[in-house]
This record gives structure tokens, sequence and C-alpha cells, in this order.
């Protein structure tokens, strides 16, 4: 399984730069660039610091998708 997200898309949604990101949610701008690569699966913590950042529910950031 690998898990994707919209933290990208959602990041340009709301103007942010990837050290605005990485500055509310208490980590490092290569976090936010490995995030975005897909390259770095958040902890549940993070996941949900993101989630209320964006004022958006886990599920609509974060998705798995199985991979065959």
């Amino acid at each position: 399984m690998n898990l994707t997200n919209r933290v990208k898309e959602l990041r340009a949604k709301h103007h942010f730069t990837q050290n605005d990101l990485a500055e509310k949610i208490g980590v490092t701008r290569q976090t936010i660039v490995a995030l975005e690569k897909g390259s770095y699966v958040p902890s549940l913590l993070l996941a949900m610091k993101i989630a209320q950042t964006f004022h958006l529910p886990i599920e609509e950031i974060f998705t798995m998708e199985e991979v065959e």
C-alpha cells in the first residue's frame, strides 16, 4: 500500500510556502518537501496537525492506494 496526499495542492490553495507550512506544524521545510514527493509517511500526530491547519479531516488529505 502507498500513502498519497494532497499537501502540495492544499498548501498552494492556502498560499503557504513550504516554509510557512513547516513553521505552522513544527517541522522542517525538508519534511514538507518529502511529504509532497511522497517519500515520507507522517506520524498520526503530524497528519492531525496538517489536517487541523487546513481545517479538513485527515481522510481528505491522506489516502491509501493499493500497489499490485
